[in-house]
């Protein structure tokens, strides 16, 4: 049996999701004319409580594209040490817009609002740098999927309301959230200036997010997508597999988390210190091999050579992530198969 789960993005298009991109109406999305990817950008601004929307390739442009628009070169970002905004998109922010980072250390990426007001300077004259913004990153990727709390959200927002500063919000795993918490988009949106979202994670589509903010924000970001070169054309086709993903893709994702958790049990049962299946809240379950005698790419070889295919992250942090194409029996052997080479390297000991 092979069972990818490196990220959640391996997933390919149902046949179904081709169905409906086959029939897909389009134009030229750089004069406006895609009738699809219009609507889609309605729809989902819409679910957000936001005015507009901008479809991108990528999330890593959706927001790139986002932190461009709230902080000028010079400026300063502030955001979580393990933020995919600094860890994977490759000093972007720096690269293209002269933005400069600072990060917030929180376990598991779990938000603490008056960490991050401790350490915001916004006005901070001509002799050091000056915060403009703050980027949340929901669910966290690197901290395990974990959801953060909307009662720092919302202190978090008035404290930088208070001070002057606008707010991102990276929710390219949002989908997750709503779907463990109940909370709805538009509650998640009324937080934060702009917002990104990702299509081809958990939701299935093969490629596409979303940048959401105001309408004069979203239009200056048009012209900065195209001068990145990311104008598109006839980009219906791509935008029909994002509505298919909103219409029938979202409930399906608390199974992802059902099965997320069965694998980290199983593993938590020979190896408890690798993981604790109460802090597993969606699709991503991390392992800290710290006390055992296997390395994170021991692991993910031997892993790989009976079929599952996991993730490195460091030394002796391992990734996993459930996903569409995943089931139930896929888990249940992914489950027993991390499980047995994790009691094979205590044995070991």
């Amino acid at each position: 049996m092979k069972v990818d789960l490196r990220s959640d993005t391996v997933t390919t298009p149902s046949p179904a999701m081709r169905e409906e991109m086959a029939r897909a109406k389009v134009g030229d999305d750089v004069y406006g004319e895609d009738p699809t990817v219009n609507s889609l950008e309605e729809r989902v601004a819409s679910l957000f409580g936001k005015e507009a929307a901008l479809f991108t390739p990528t999330g890593s442009l959706a927001n790139q594209l986002a932190i461009r628009m709230l902080v000028s070169p010079g400026e300063e970002l502030l955001t979580e040490t393990f933020s995919h905004i600094v860890r994977a998109e490759l000093g972007a922010g720096a690269v293209f817009s002269g933005i400069t980072t600072r990060t917030w250390l929180a376990p598991r990426g779990l938000l603490d609002a008056d960490a991050v007001l401790a350490i915001a300077k916004p006005n901070s004259g001509p002799y050091q740098v000056s915060t403009t913004a703050i980027a949340v990153e929901n669910t966290h990727n690197f901290g395990g999927g974990t959801i953060q709390p909307l009662s720092e959200i919302e202190k978090l927002s008035e404290g930088a309301r208070e001070m002057g500063l606008r707010m991102h919000l990276d929710g390219a795993r949002i989908w997750n959230a709503h779907v463990e918490t109940g909370i709805t988009f538009s509650v998640y949106g009324q937080y934060f200036d702009t917002v990104s979202v990702c299509l081809s994670k958990g939701l299935g589509a093969p490629i596409g997010s979303l940048m959401i903010s105001t309408r004069d924000t979203v239009a200056k970001a048009r012209v900065w997508r195209k001068r990145y070169g990311a104008g598109m054309r006839q980009i219906g086709i791509l935008a029909a597999a994002g509505h298919f993903a909103l219409d029938n893709n979202i409930p399906l994702l608390s199974r992802d988390h059902h099965r997320a958790r069965l694998i980290a049990q199983e593993c938590n049962r020979v190896a408890p210190s690798t993981v604790k299946p109460s802090e597993v809240e969606t699709n991503i379950v991390i392992l800290d091999l710290h006390q055992i005698s296997i390395s994170a790419s021991e692991l993910v070889a031997s892993a790989s050579e009976q079929g599952v295919s996991l993730s490195a992250l460091g030394p002796k942090i391992a990734r996993l992530v459930t996903h569409l194409d995943i089931d139930d029996s896929a888990a249940e052997y992914a489950g027993k198969v991390l499980s047995e080479i994790l009691q094979s390297a205590l044995m070991a000991q």
